[in-house]
């Protein structure tokens, strides 16, 4: 069996201490390492020694007292550590003769107080060699200059001058009179009454076209065809077998009107507010529109504008109520000559209140509420009159006199309780809640 020995490292101390090991430069040889007693003692030796006077100029000012022909050696560059001076050791006093130096924050205005620096001697009485021969310099004119030349001056011609003008004529538009009759002396066509004939604005009416106001701005703006002829006076008449047309700007214009359909409640009254009670037209918000209104139209703040009711319905009453901005509509349900039916459900009671109001109606007082009564020295229109239950009644009218129902049921001994219309025309107010609304849609007509 084969036994390692491990021979211990062992490191020979050099005999004197201060002697180091030698410190390698760049570019020499070995050169020793210095004590610590010996670079006290140089720093002593450079202590000692008086220190050198630092020149106060500045650099630049040598090459001013120096003569340019000489050629001296440049001066020997500072030692690269300066002496070190005694503690709160200062500066010699400066020369008087020489002004301080400028200072970087000193202004113009001190700048210009200050006295100029005297020119060396040297260089203000050595005159230059170069410039002593030369002869004085003569600015002159490279190429010979001439007076400027003053064009003549043009006479000013006149204007021509223009014809005279005629006062202008006011011009002339041309403007269709519809009314035909070869035999007038005036013209074929004028606006005078002509037997049968009618004002266009009405005719218009009658066909359904438009309502007189829409007419009447139609006509303005010359939207309106009379036998293919522009009509833009107001006032002019037609015959009723004359042809009438409309320009496509006003049936785009009617067909952004719109038609609002209302569920009234009992407390608002149908126009203008009165006594404190708010129009219905206050309903007519986004947040009351009826989540199933499928007319496929979007709420827009100029729907409001010009929205009238077109037709009546008493503060007391609630049902079905129609906002239009068309005045064709409105023509057609609260013409003079409207035929649209309008239904009602009425509840009341007796005259004696003992029992339900059918048996204490007679046969008579039921026929004259279907057709047989007067309101205010008018006779009423033949009307649908008949029981739904003991205790209500189903009116189907075709006009909307001020409170007329109720007034017809006190006529006959009868006392309204209720009073709900649920349909206009052919449009019907169906799930419609109370309070809601919702647009009348494309397919709706009310007649």
């Amino acid at each position: 069996m084969a036994t390692l020995k491990i021979k211990p490292k062992t490191t020979a101390a050099p005999a004197n201490r201060s002697e180091r090991a030698p410190v390698r430069g760049v570019g020499m040889g070995v050169r020793r390492r210095p004590t610590l007693a010996e670079a006290q003692a140089e720093r002593a030796r450079r202590d000692a020694q008086p220190p050198r006077e630092q020149p106060v100029d500045r650099p630049n000012e040598r090459s001013f007292d120096r003569p340019k022909d000489s050629r001296s050696s440049p001066p020997s560059r500072a030692p690269s550590r300066a002496p070190s001076r005694a503690p709160f050791e200062t500066q010699p006093p400066r020369d008087a003769s020489r002004p301080p130096a400028r200072s970087p924050f000193q202004s113009d205005a001190d700048r210009s107080q200050e006295p100029r620096r005297a020119q060396p001697a040297s260089r203000a009485l050595r005159p230059d060699a170069r410039q002593a021969d030369r002869p004085p310099i003569i600015a002159t004119p490279r190429f010979p200059v001439s007076p400027p030349v003053q064009p003549p001056e043009r006479p000013r011609q006149r204007p021509p001058e223009r014809p005279p003008q005629r006062p202008s004529e006011p011009k002339r538009r041309h403007v269709a009179r519809p009314v035909r009759d070869d035999d007038d002396e005036r013209g074929p066509f004028h606006t005078d009454a002509a037997p049968g004939s009618l004002r266009l604005s009405k005719r218009m009416s009658e066909l359904g076209l438009a309502s007189r106001r829409e007419a009447d701005e139609w006509i303005e703006k010359g939207w309106v065809r009379v036998d293919g002829e522009v009509v833009k006076e107001l006032g002019s008449r037609v015959m009723p077998d004359q042809r009438i047309t409309i320009d496509a700007r006003a049936k785009f214009q009617q067909a952004q009107k719109v038609t609002v359909l209302i569920h009234k409640p009992i407390g608002y009254v149908s126009g203008q507010a009165e006594d404190g009670y708010e129009p219905a037209v206050v309903l007519v918000k986004p947040e009351n529109q009826w989540n199933a209104d499928q007319s496929g139209t979007r709420f827009l703040r100029e729907h409001l504008r010009s929205l009238v009711p077109a037709g009546r319905l008493d503060i007391d009453s609630t049902g079905l109520l129609v906002l239009t901005q068309d005045g064709r509509i409105a023509k057609q349900l609260i013409g003079e000559d409207s035929e649209i039916e309008k239904e009602y459900l009425v509840r009341v009671a007796g005259p004696l209140g003992a029992g339900p109001a059918s048996s204490e109606l007679s046969a008579d007082d039921l026929a004259r509420l279907r057709h047989g009564l007067e309101l205010d020295g008018e006779p009423l229109k033949p009307a649908i009159v008949e029981w739904q239950n003991d205790d209500q009644l189903r009116f189907v009218l075709k006009e909307g006199k001020k409170r007329q129902i109720r007034r017809m049921c006190e006529a006959v001994g009868l006392k309204v309780l209720g009073l709900k219309r649920v349909r206009i025309g052919r449009v019907m107010l169906g799930d419609l809640p109370v309070g809601q609304w919702r647009y009348l849609r494309g397919d709706e007509v009310f007649g």
